[in-house]
Parts: C-alpha cells; sequence; structure tokens
C-alpha cells in the first residue's frame, strides 16, 4: 500500500545569486499535475528497431507525455579521458534528432525531446534546419533541451572550440529563435554572421521551446544564470533537496533579474529506478520533487533488463505510481 500526500509547499524563499543580488520569490504551488516521461538511451533500448517502435508505441498508450535521449556524436578512448567522468567510444549512443524522428513517426502524441544536444558541437544554422523539420514533421512535439558537455575529446574531433562554449551557446540560442521566427534573418555576432537568409519551411512552434541542463555533479552558477536569463526551462538532474530548492530558488531569481516571469520556466526532473524498488519510495520522490515546483519529470532506469517488455513493465509500474502525485 503507497500512502499519499503531498508535502506542504514552503510560501516563499530569498534567492540570492553569486553577486548579492537579494530577491524574494515566491515558490509556485504545484497545481496541474507534472508532466512524466521516459529516459532512453542505447544500453537499455537497443538497436531492434522493430522491438523499438512497439516500446515507444506502448509508452504512448500509457499515457506518458514525453520521451527524452541524450547526444555524444563521438567517445574516445578512456586513456584519454584522465580519470574524468566523460563519454568514451565503448558506450553506444543513438544520434539523438535520427532516433526522435524515428519515435516521432511511429508515435501520435508524445512529444519527444533531446536532453541534452550538446549544441556548441554543432552548426548552429545547420540545427535550426534539423530541428524545425523534426517539429514539422512530429507535429510540433519537439522539444530542445540544450546543452555545452564536458568531454574535449568529441570537441576536438567535430573541430570546435572547446574553452568558449559556454559564451557560443548563448549566442546559438539567439540565433536559433531568429531563424525559427523570421523568413529572413540578418545577425552580426561574434561567431555568427547571417546576410539576409532563412530556413524553409519554418517550424511550427516558432520558435521551438529550448530547455537547458546542468550536469549531476557540482551545479555551475553561471550555468544556471544562464537558464535563468535565457531558457524555457531546466533540466535538473539532482535529488529533491535543500539544495535542489536552493538552486531553483536562485534559478527564479536569475530570471527575475533578467526581466522574465520566474514562473514561466519549465523545471524538469529525474528519477532514477530499478525494478526492485520501492513504490512508496517513487512516490515519496515524485512528491517531493512536485512540491519543489517540477512541471515535468521523467525516469531513467538502473540495472539491466532482460527484454524491452521487462523495461516496459517497469517504467510503466513507475507510471502509475506518479500520476497519483
Amino acid at each position: 500500500m503507497i500512502e499519499t500526500g503531498i508535502p506542504d509547499d514552503p510560501s516563499g524563499r530569498n534567492g540570492s545569486d553569486a553577486m548579492g543580488l537579494q530577491v524574494t520569490i515566491r515558490r509556485p504551488l504545484p497545481s496541474a499535475p507534472m508532466e512524466l516521461g521516459v529516459v532512453l538511451t542505447a544500453t537499455d533500448i537497443g538497436f531492434d528497431w522493430p522491438a523499438l517502435r512497439e516500446f515507444v508505441q506502448a509508452i504512448d498508450e500509457a499515457g506518458f507525455s514525453y520521451v527524452t535521449t541524450n547526444d555524444h556524436v563521438v567517445g574516445g578512448h578512456p586513456d584519454r579521458a584522465g580519470g574524468e567522468r566523460v563519454h568514451t567510444y565503448d558506450v553506444p549512443i543513438h544520434e539523438p534528432l535520427t532516433l526522435l524522428s524515428f519515435i516521432a513517426a511511429t508515435t501520435t502524441r508524445l512529444d519527444v525531446v533531446t536532453a541534452v544536444l550538446l549544441l556548441p558541437q554543432r552548426q548552429t544554422v545547420l540545427v535550426a534546419k534539423q530541428a524545425a523539420a523534426l517539429d514539422i514533421l512530429s507535429g510540433g512535439r519537439l522539444r530542445l533541451g540544450v546543452g555545452v558537455g564536458r568531454n574535449w575529446m568529441e570537441y576536438e574531433a567535430l573541430n570546435e572550440q572547446f574553452t568558449n562554449r559556454g559564451k557560443r551557446i548563448e549566442e546559438q540560442v539567439e540565433v536559433l529563435r531568429r531563424l525559427w521566427t523570421d523568413e529572413l534573418v540578418t545577425f552580426d555576432g561574434t561567431w555568427h554572421h547571417l546576410d539576409r537568409v532563412g530556413i524553409n519551411p519554418l517550424p511550427k512552434q516558432r520558435p521551438i521551446p529550448i530547455w537547458m541542463g546542468s550536469f549531476f555533479g557540482t551545479l555551475v552558477e553561471s550555468v544556471l544564470e544562464r537558464v535563468g536569463r535565457l531558457a524555457d526551462g531546466w533540466m535538473p538532474q539532482f535529488p529533491p533537496d535543500d539544495d535542489l530548492a536552493a538552486a531553483l530558488d536562485r534559478l527564479r531569481g536569475y530570471a527575475v533579474a533578467a526581466g522574465r516571469d520566474p514562473n514561466a520556466l519549465g523545471i524538469e526532473c529525474v528519477m532514477r529506478i530499478r525494478a526492485d524498488d520501492d513504490p512508496q519510495r517513487w512516490y515519496n520522490d515524485a512528491s517531493a520533487y512536485r512540491a519543489l515546483g517540477a512541471t515535468h519529470l521523467k525516469v531513467a532506469t538502473s540495472g539491466r533488463f532482460e527484454s524491452l517488455d521487462d523495461l516496459r513493465d517497469c517504467v510503466v509500474r513507475w507510471h502509475e505510481v506518479a500520476c497519483a502525485v
């Protein structure tokens, strides 16, 4: 038996940034149910496309709102990682925009989400075109989660500069939004120089929502500030504890400082589960995320499953529990 009940939500906190900005932010009370999603990794879903088609169709029919997948174009040899936790060549990764195009074509209502696309590794105008095509062909179901990544080996292989990736992603976001909304774009930035060019056709969503992620290790404050200033939502990878609560308060403070409505920011959290977990823990954690103001909650699985059917059964059981929150 699962004990239900959502923890009381605080009435408000003081958000402060590293530069001393003090803003009183009222944390939004959870009203609408959280949208629930599934994290898809190549190690879980494999490469059997008929089985994958059946799996995502079952997820769609079960009532999930969206699926997400990650991005690594190449991986280096582990010897080059120097002990850092970065992607290496021996871990398979689906190309995210291609995978999500397949999923969009085989489902009817699931949103398809990159979490995250390593944007500074890619050509901005090409991403704009690819994303617009996926958005059109999915009927406006794309949400583009982006990040800067941590793997210098990928940047090296893709002939992109690693050290300025944080600054470049900000200009990329501006260019993407212009290309998705204007028929012709003229832009003269530091890294982009466009003279009366445009993509045709434009996406269904104008612009496509851009969310930003952050690594599950130490939270970098400049990343949090960037999210509050530029993004449509944040994809944190932290447990529902006081540290996440404080980070969310600071995020909303950064949004206010940028002249934005902090309550308009989406918050997508992630729960990692195993098949043998106690469902009460699932309920408790989902409730805690919602009390913190999460608008979206996705499930990632740990451990190996004998088949996609076993994986499907596990995430559907989690969905049934999380829907009760």
